[in-house]
């Protein structure tokens, strides 16, 4: 049997905009919670959210944002977020999501690449002076004519009464123009090498993700979601707040940042039903000292994803009673989701596998080289097709070729293994597969491997070069706290017997930390770098 599948084509696809779709909801749940600060402890049911939000496109319209002008946001997770988010999205404005860990140099780039006129900043958070670096930046920066800062009092109002002269009229007339399948955001992609690429997603995209995923989760006006992934990316914005606002569910945003605690107290606090988080994010939260002082009841679902969950992690969140994690695979391009396990996978499934294709996309993985599909069990190039495939990159024809095919395959780079039942495991990245001597090596497995060992906290295998074999096997180790650093003889020494000899690492580094994407991706290509440095092999 070929490794495709296709996904059900139920529930019917939303064939709206995001502002149609979100007052629909605001006249079913008016005085229901849709939106809770945890920060300033502000909260708004849907009626208020609807009239910020309202608020707030008034003011973008009068400061003269056209359809399809390219309006920024840059900052960590705030209620202003969301609002400038739902805003845009009702003014048919194309909202640009500008890394909250950029510096100059990357600001520049995106604001310049994709033409933006209007940006809503905040001024500063942790480490990142905003408002420093978008003046340091201002001469080069053509198109831009106004920076609104979310967090200035002054100036967010300045940008609210520019909408006095705006009426209801002139609102209903720019929501005639707009069409589902209009662009409406640009994601610059957290691509690990070269400049970012603008994903750029229509109403239609984002919208159905958001709420297909939340249909998977099982989401209804009584589900309330803690949200600390970032909302610049499609994980907050999209599974997050999306799949909120296409339900009535209510949106917690626990901090500006991440923090395990402050995530926990705020799902104790907010009686929360469902939590997000990369894998880290978890791992941080239970390894909290004070762990069992949080009172996490009233979670019974949530969503796992940017890297794959250690099977450990996933047995302490059952034991916690939170029996219907889903775990989720996607990218950027592809609005996010293509697959998702379901609430009542086994555990195998659900720390095995990223789940099964998503309701109205299509799976397939492919011979790398010649592009036919794979009988099922082998391992090949994992695309999907569907509603969900980006417009594409901004402003790049020729990157966009390169990702979606003729046909409207998107190709991930992302090695897949589709079994007997439609279940994918994601193998590695093309670009990551080590290979030793001939042999292919796939680092997910030996990291699962090593994560079995009690003194390893986190576990990331990458391929360095070797004069002998092309590439040799280097683990990098978090040590649990309190336990002795481990070397390469102890690894070898765990891992004989157990692992083929050639899968074993030669090389063992023990760090405090990797290095990340703000999004938590692990950046391979810098470890491979420093490894290399460190180890005299470069």
């Amino acid at each position: 049997m070929e490794s495709y599948a296709k996904g059900e084509p139920v529930p019917a696809l939303l064939e709206e905009t995001i502002g149609a779709n979100l007052a629909r909801t605001v006249a079913a749940y008016a005085d229901r919670e849709a939106l809770v600060e945890c920060a300033s402890g502000r909260r708004w049911t849907w009626a208020e959210l609807d009239a910020d939000v309202e608020a707030v496109a008034r003011g973008l319209v009068g400061a003269g944002v056209q359809k399809g002008d390219r309006v920024g946001i840059w900052g960590p997770n705030s209620a202003e977020w969301t609002l400038v988010q739902l805003a845009t999205a009702r003014i048919g404005a194309v909202l640009v999501n500008v890394n909250p860990a950029y510096r100059t140099h990357e600001l520049a780039y995106v604001v310049n690449q994709s033409g933006m006129r209007l940006l809503v900043s905040a001024t500063s958070f942790k480490t990142s002076d905003y408002r420093g670096m978008v003046e340091e930046t201002a001469a080069g920066n053509h198109a831009l004519e106004r920076v609104v800062y979310l967090d200035d009092e002054e100036s967010w109002s300045g940008l609210l009464a520019d909408g006095e002269g705006v009426g209801a009229d002139d609102l209903a007339a720019r929501a005639k123009e707009l069409a589902p399948d209009d662009p409406i955001n640009i994601q610059y992609t957290s691509g690990t090498t070269g400049f970012p690429k603008g994903a750029t997603l229509s109403h239609r995209n984002i919208l159905n993700n958001g709420y297909l995923v939340g249909e998977v989760c099982g989401y209804t006006e009584a589900d309330r979601v803690c949200i600390p992934v970032p909302f610049y990316h499609c994980f907050g914005m999209v599974m997050g707040n999306l799949a909120c606002t296409t339900h009535g569910a209510t949106m917690v945003i626990p901090a500006p940042g991440f923090d395990p605690a402050l995530t926990l107290k705020a799902v104790s606090e907010e009686r929360c039903t469902s939590l997000y988080g990369v894998p880290t994010m978890f791992i941080a939260e239970w390894a909290l000292p004070d762990f069992e002082s949080y009172d996490l009841s009233s979670v019974r679902t949530g969503i796992m994803a940017g890297s794959p969950c250690p099977e450990e992690m996933m047995k302490k969140l059952i034991a916690a009673g939170i029996d219907e994690m889903t775990i989720c695979y996607g990218m950027t391009e592809t609005s996010p989701v293509s697959t998702q396990t379901r609430r009542d996978d086994s555990l195998e499934r659900k720390v095995g596998t990223v789940g099964r294709v998503c309701p109205h996309l299509e799976v397939r993985i492919v011979d790398p080289v010649s592009g036919d599909t794979v009988p099922r069990g082998e391992a090949g190039e994992f695309c999907t097709r569907g509603y969900s495939v980006m417009l594409g990159y901004w402003d790049d024809d020729e990157k966009t070729r390169e990702a979606v095919d003729a046909d409207g395959w998107m190709h991930t780079g992302d090695l897949g293994v589709m079994d007997d039942d439609g279940y994918v495991r994601i193998t590695g990245r093309i670009k990551d597969m080590v290979i030793r001597g001939g042999e292919n090596i796939y680092p997910r497995e030996i990291e699962e491997f090593l994560y079995t060992h009690p003194d390893i906290e986190d576990v990331q295998v990458i391929g360095v070069p070797d004069p002998k074999y092309g590439e040799e096997l280097c683990a990098w180790l978090r040590m649990r706290p309190g336990a002795e650093p481990l070397d390469a003889d102890a690894v070898r020494a765990f891992a004989t017997g157990r692992l083929a000899h050639y899968k074993v690492p030669r090389y063992v580094m023990v760090v405090e930390e990797f290095p990340m994407t703000v999004t938590g991706k692990v950046r391979k290509v810098e470890m491979r770098e420093v490894s290399a440095e460190r180890l005299g092999l470069a």
